[in-house]
């Protein structure tokens, strides 16, 4: 990628002024090496993604324990021959059903969630209060960014959220921290222009959506030629 990209003239790479990049360190290092005078922008999105993830993450460890507790508890009624019969919860879900139906309440702002949505958080985050943390904190990262406009503001609201993460010792969020202190220079530069690679991502996607077309590439110039008439 290097190699390719200094082939370009250093006169019009040096006009580059800034570059948005995912948080891989090979990428900061090709953006470094290829544009020395532009400014590095680390996605927001990809900050966010982390974060969705840790919430994530602490969602399937609740729903594998709530499905291994039902397994054992169908188990013992089949040992002393009773049926089986789940405890219901007020909205007549299972713990069990709970977990698998609020997957998607957790991803979105509590003003977007539909009534039934709003009934199903109140409950699970009664039962798994570490998961309303995890969810709060993950919504909290996505409005600094969407509503921070000052870069001075941005670099005071994250080290406060950083102090929540540290507050509230869960583990997958610990990781989101480092990464944010590894990379929060470039993080912060977000706050100057407000610019994200999304068009990049987005290309991307096309790019892979038409090479799975062709079920690979063979003639990587026909495939180059094709990609400038479809999407120049």
């Amino acid at each position: 990628m290097i190699e390719v990209l200094q082939t370009i003239p250093a006169h019009k790479r040096n006009k580059v002024k800034e570059v948005t990049l995912d948080l891989a360190p090979t990428m900061e290092r090709i953006a470094t090496r290829s544009f020395p005078k532009a400014k590095l922008v680390s996605d927001r999105f990809h900050v966010q993604q982390l974060a969705t993830d840790a919430v994530q993450q602490l969602w399937i460890a609740y729903r594998w324990e709530a499905i291994d507790q039902e397994n054992k508890e169908i188990s013992l009624a089949k040992e002393v021959g009773k049926r089986y019969l789940a405890d219901i919860l007020e909205n007549g879900n299972t713990t069990k059903q709970l977990l698998a139906r609020s997957r998607y309440l957790l991803f979105k702002d509590e003003p977007k969630w539909t009534p039934s949505q709003h009934q199903r958080a109140e409950i699970l985050f009664r039962l798994y209060p570490r998961l309303e943390t995890a969810y709060k904190l993950s919504r909290k990262l996505s409005h600094i960014f969407s509503k921070t406009k000052d870069k001075g503001i941005g670099f005071t609201r994250l080290a406060h959220w950083y102090n929540e993460i540290e507050k509230a010792g869960i583990d997958t969020f610990k990781t989101v921290a480092r990464t944010i202190q590894n990379h929060y220079l470039t993080i912060l530069n977000y706050f100057d222009n407000r610019s994200t690679n999304a068009s990049a991502e987005s290309f991307n996607a096309k790019i892979k959506a038409l090479r799975s077309q062709f079920r690979g590439v063979r003639n990587i110039s026909f495939f180059m030629f094709r990609l400038m008439k479809i999407y120049a």
